[in-house]
């Protein structure tokens, strides 16, 4: 599947703090916790509980959440299918760290070990 940049340029647009709760939800649906999920968001984007409170109270996009950001070094071996795309074949870089973001909550809400979500080698 092939995304456009008008998909692209909604996915820049999104609002962090109006996707966060849905996290939430879903891997507290699955018996998951929010401490997790902070522990998983602050792998890759390198956010600590205080900062990611900060991003949330300042409404910021996903463009500037993720432009702030120190992707993990070991984000790329993020890959899988998630909302029907391939990870590894998205071009744009800023919809493959949104992707990155909803493969890793949707491994936590599925029972997945941290220690694979974080991808430990």
């Amino acid at each position: 599947m092939k995304l456009t940049d008008e998909h692209n340029k909604r996915v820049a647009k999104m609002i962090f703090a109006s996707v966060y709760p849905h996290y939430i939800t879903k891997v507290e649906s699955k018996g998951r916790t929010k401490e997790e999920l902070h522990q998983v968001i602050e792998w890759l984007t390198g956010y600590d509980d205080k900062k990611l409170q900060e991003l949330i109270d300042e409404k910021v996009n996903f463009e500037t959440f993720f432009k702030q950001a120190k992707l993990n070094s070991n984000a790329h071996l993020i890959t899988g299918v998630i909302c029907g795309y391939r990870i590894e074949d998205i071009d744009n870089p800023l919809t493959r760290q949104a992707r990155y973001l909803d493969k890793l909550v949707d491994e936590l809400a599925k029972g997945r070990k941290l220690e694979k979500i974080l991808r430990v080698i």
